[in-house]
């Protein structure tokens, strides 16, 4: 069977259906890692922590993501993808069981390390779903899985806080324990065996991440405007919760759970937008991303005191994010078949960098300058980033 056929073959297999399991197995996996940030005054309380203490649990969460995105994604290149991602979801299941029999802090911070590991798993199940797309459906199809990402990131912590306020905190861990049981079932049934795309050892594989970087042009232009982006989009949303608490707003945490809510808007708008960089080009969908994060900003600084300009803003915010990173990531997987799963960890893990850099740059900026120079970071990092993918 030639190769061709054989893309065939597995194009016609994925299905409708499964691309939604596998955007509802993406956005279950990542949603482990958001689940903790609304358990904080829980595990405070029943722990008898001093105050701050309890941020423990999502700090070696996301380090534990890290580590995972460094170092376990890159094996979806070298070991057969489904029996990967089904072990990898039975670690997570273990490990979110693990947290919530935790008989103290220090095993629950352990447990939440290997969480964050396990969650990655969301970025095993993203390049195999492009594996499996026809090449004139990628981009809808990639849209798609990356919008239940978004999906599961906005909702885990208006779930988390709902669960662990009805029936405590480690009711969240079994819940969640249980849902990937049955998503891990159901991807057991019908994910398709994929070969691995190299042979390559372990060390060389991780070592062949600088050399994927070196060798594509385009690979480097797409992370550093992610990074801008995704810096931007950060640093907004590390510094709303200071803007609402000021007395223009007197509003608390929750406010700020409900204004995420607004964002799955975005969510639903990004297989449209990888459906049009299928049709048009990832080089145009992202410096139209680029220039509305720039536009969402001005709408922030203009009508700071509006909560209807922070819900346009936020709209237009998590719109242009999605659609950056949806062509983004369409046009880097097309740079090389056989080190998708490479590809994207040199991807996510630039902007989880970007997402760290936008954090600590937003915060300096809210101290120094107030909510006008976390507004000018948003509007030059967008203004940077549109130039770059302006000349991509």
């Amino acid at each position: 069977m030639d190769t061709q056929t054989s893309h065939i073959t597995q194009a016609e297999r994925l299905s409708p259906a499964l691309v939604l399991l596998l955007a509802m197995g993406a956005g279950a996996a990542v949603a482990n890692s958001y689940y903790n940030q609304a358990l904080l005054g829980h595990l405070t309380a029943d722990f008898d922590l001093r105050a701050g203490f309890a941020v423990a649990v999502p700090v070696l969460t996301q380090l534990g993501n890290a580590v995972g995105v460094l170092f376990l994604a890159p094996l979806g290149d070298r070991i057969e993808r489904k029996s990967l991602i089904l072990v990898t979801i039975g670690a997570l299941a273990v490990a979110l069981i693990g947290a919530a029999v935790a008989p103290g802090f220090i095993w629950l911070a352990v447990a939440s390390l290997a969480v964050g590991l396990g969650a990655t798993v969301a970025q095993q199940i993203v390049p195999l779903a492009v594996h499996l797309a026809a090449p004139a459906e990628r981009g809808r199809v990639l849209g798609t899985v990356t919008g239940g990402i978004l999906i599961g990131i906005l909702l885990a912590r208006a779930v988390g806080g709902l669960i662990s306020d009805t029936w405590g905190w480690s009711v969240v861990f079994w819940f969640a324990a249980a849902l990937m049981i049955v998503i891990g079932a159901a991807l057991a049934i019908w994910l398709p065996r994929v070969p691995p795309t190299t042979t390559l050892s372990y060390p060389r594989l991780i070592g062949s991440l600088w050399g994927l970087i070196r060798s594509h042009r385009i690979l480097r232009r797409a992370v550093a405007v992610q990074f801008l982006i995704f810096a931007a989009f950060i640093g907004f949303w590390s510094t709303l919760a200071l803007l609402l608490a000021e007395p223009v707003y007197g509003l608390g945490g929750a406010a700020v759970g409900l204004l995420a809510l607004v964002g799955v808007a975005g969510a639903l708008a990004a297989p449209m937008a990888g459906a049009m960089s299928d049709r048009y080009g990832a080089g145009p969908i992202v410096s139209i991303g680029a220039c509305l994060v720039l536009i969402a900003f001005l709408v922030f600084w203009l009508w700071q005191a509006s909560l209807v300009g922070l819900v346009v803003g936020i709209l237009v915010l998590d719109l242009a994010v999605q659609s950056s990173q949806v062509a983004n990531q369409a046009r880097i997987y097309a740079l090389d078949p056989t080190a998708r799963s490479r590809l994207n960890t040199v991807f996510m893990a630039t902007m989880l960098a970007g997402g760290a850099f936008g954090a600590g740059i937003g915060g300096a900026a809210y101290v120094y300058w107030g909510w006008s120079g976390v507004c000018a970071f948003g509007v030059l990092s967008a203004a940077l980033a549109f130039l770059l993918s302006h000349r991509s």
